[in-house]
């Protein structure tokens, strides 16, 4: 549904977008991670038919994004980072107008209108002016106007800032409900708790490039090593670190703790229970310790950084 190869962007002598191949498969959330200034709102607007590239081609739906702008823009719904609102139109009258741009009838604008403000809790502001919402209730109607033409493909650029933590929820809540309709999504975010929770996928983009991409749980075990699991004791240890006979390496332990790192852990985790046993310490918990999507974040960007320094 979403294809780039080798798309880049440049404004006279600097490269924005720099050689991105991305896929998006029908029903995938693509999450795009990157601090600012990395080329994501770039890479959207190219998606999006608003500005051209430079290098590679993309298409959206099946269209070319050069050849074919207007089918592209027909099968996309858009949130861009600054969604611009007419202030002195009431909430619906706004979506009705850009209803009626995207040739819907309307009947079927003010159907699809009223099921989406009644599912962002809009319903109660849909007569009043959009100079009397808050900048939440601004975000969620730009994002309702996305929606509106009912667009097998998503672009949502910050779709939850200068939300209040009630209506981000809904926000995602209803993203991933989408996905779960099979719509295609690209998310920009700086919320890496929100992308982690949201995406199938995670591209991290810094100077224009992508410089990592997977699945979350993949990107963790790549880049930070195998799982951390640890062990909590019902004895104290007495000062001394467990002998697990080379089974797993132990990283740190405490007087009732220990944390080693398994490769397998279906193996090995059996293996380290039996031992424990057999020296007379009795296993309280075992767990793998959550290892977050911005510690993937900081190691990529950083190392990346360093390495592109003399």
């Amino acid at each position: 549904m979403i294809e780039t190869r080798g798309l880049g962007k440049c404004f006279d002598d600097f490269a924005a977008v720099v050689d991105v191949h991305v896929t998006v498969g029908k029903g995938e959330l693509l999450t795009l991670l990157g601090p600012n200034g990395a080329g994501k709102t770039t890479t959207v607007r190219m998606l999006a038919a608003l500005l051209r590239p430079t290098t590679g081609t993309a298409s959206v739906a099946g269209f070319d994004v050069v050849q074919q702008p207007m089918q592209v823009r027909r099968h996309m719904g858009l949130l861009t980072e600054h969604p611009g609102v007419y202030l002195r139109m009431p909430g619906i009258e706004y979506l009705v107008f850009f209803g009626q741009l995207h040739g819907l009838d309307g009947r079927t604008i003010r159907t699809r209108a009223m099921a989406l403000l009644a599912k962002f809790d809009m319903t109660e502001a849909a007569d009043r002016k959009i100079g009397e919402y808050s900048k939440g209730m601004r975000q969620k109607l730009a994002i309702i106007r996305a929606m509106l033409h009912d667009p097998p493909v998503l672009m949502l650029d910050e779709p939850t800032s200068a939300m209040d933590p009630q209506s981000a929820k809904t926000v995602r809540d209803a993203i991933r409900q989408l996905r779960d309709d099979r719509r295609t999504i690209m998310l920009c975010t700086h919320n890496l708790a929100e992308a982690e929770s949201l995406a199938d996928r995670i591209a991290i983009i810094r100077r224009g490039r992508i410089i990592a991409e997977g699945p979350p749980a993949d990107l963790k075990r790549q880049l930070l090593g195998s799982p951390l699991m640890e062990v909590r004791l019902a004895q104290s240890l007495d000062g001394q670190e467990p002998e697990l006979n080379g089974i797993v390496s132990i990283e740190e332990w405490g007087e009732r703790w220990f944390r080693s790192r398994a490769d397998e852990p279906e193996v090995t985790n059996p293996l380290v229970l039996r031992r424990l046993s057999s020296l007379g310490l009795d296993v309280v918990t075992l767990s793998e310790v959550p290892q977050s999507l911005e510690e993937v974040y900081l190691h990529v960007v950083n190392n990346t950084r360093n390495d592109a320094q003399p």
